[in-house]
């Protein structure tokens, strides 16, 4: 059957879209790999962190006279002797604090805690504040634990006094605090009774006044598909790089304060009893120490009184910097806006009364 054609362009008409198609393929094809020469940004944070480590040597070695000359100036050695004590009594009990505590998140079920408690709310948040006895690690970890039993079905006012109440009555923090104040072992009731007294009233306060709008649902990473050992270490080197890095921050802040601000300001300060309860309380928030260290920082700060160094016990582990972040992060930042000023300022009361009574 014959096929008509208009001046022979049939052919050319058919063929004519196939090699555009080719031509766009190919080019898309070729461009591809020009685009994925590119160096990601992790590709340049890897690139650039030896250099900048390099550059920072060479800047220490053409400036060894200077920096050797600082060293040697007296504010200098009182610096380094006040960082280096805080950093020897802390870190073998912020290494113990985070392995069990790797070890309790790892090898117990968070559904333990939820059979544990009392069904009724009011019942649940004493029972629940007693047990953070049993999380023997900082603030670091309670919140996460905190978020998986308000997942298991833990009811909010419960799981937050348990958040509250841990990071500061577990045995290690209590031992920690014995051993930084031998002189002083009052001061380990003391910190006992007003911790599980805030950690009680808050529990209270916010099953009567909380707002489940304001809690957004925790997730947690799974350990599903990793071996037991591996999910452990994998916690205990997250956890020491974290607060490791909080404890250092703190004990240099601490470090500064005794060896650079003048005397007579922290006089004045540690002379005013609501001056000196209020400043110690504002320090423990901006420095953020992990709550198994920061025993050692308060009794270095000898210009200040028991009770004041109390409160900075009291407030340090239930609010601070990282803990707000973390807060905000796990439960929302509606929560946190709300949940961190409220604990704050009741710390500070009930850490102010019960030093009056007890020390």
């Amino acid at each position: 059957m014959p096929v008509r054609t208009t001046g022979g362009t049939g052919p050319v008409a058919t063929t004519r879209p196939a090699p555009q198609e080719t031509d766009e393929t190919a080019g898309n094809e070729t461009a591809r790999p020009v685009a994925d020469k590119g160096t990601s940004p992790d590709d340049a944070r890897h690139l650039n962190s030896p250099l900048l480590l390099t550059l920072l040597l060479l800047t220490a070695v053409m400036l060894q006279d200077p920096i050797r000359g600082a060293l040697s100036a007296p504010v200098m050695q009182s610096w380094m002797t006040v960082f280096v004590a805080v950093m020897v009594q802390a870190l073998p009990f912020l290494v113990l604090g985070v392995l069990l505590s790797a070890a309790i998140a790892v090898f117990v079920p968070p559904s333990f805690f939820a059979r544990a408690l009392p069904k009724r709310p009011a019942l649940a948040v004493p029972v629940a504040s007693v047990a953070g006895v049993v999380l023997p690690g900082c603030e670091c970890a309670s919140v996460p634990v905190a978020g998986a039993l308000v997942r298991r079905g833990v009811t909010p006012a419960a799981a937050l006094a348990f958040l509250l109440s841990a990071p500061a009555i577990n045995p290690i923090v209590l031992t920690a605090t014995a051993v930084a104040f031998p002189g002083n072992p009052e001061m380990v009731l003391a910190r006992f009774v007003a911790s599980l007294l805030v950690a009680c009233v808050m529990g209270w306060l916010w099953h009567r006044l909380g707002r489940t709008d304001w809690l957004r649902p925790p997730d947690r990473p799974s350990y599903e598909g990793r071996g037991r050992g591996a999910a452990f270490w994998g916690s205990v080197r997250h956890d020491v790089m974290h607060a490791g890095g909080f404890l250092v921050v703190g004990a240099m802040a601490a470090a500064t304060l005794k060896a650079v601000v003048p005397e007579e300001w922290l006089r004045v300060a540690a002379g005013h009893p609501v001056l000196s309860v209020l400043a110690l309380a504002v320090l423990a928030v901006l420095l953020s120490i992990c709550s198994e260290a920061d025993a050692f920082v308060a009794a270095s700060l000898t210009q200040f009184s028991l009770t004041a160094r109390l409160t900075f016990l009291v407030v340090g582990p239930m609010i601070d910097l990282k803990l707000f972040a973390m807060q905000a992060g796990t439960f929302g930042r509606a929560f946190a806006l709300r949940f961190a000023p409220a604990t704050f300022a009741l710390a500070v009361v009930v850490s102010a009364l019960t030093g009056m009574v007890l020390l």
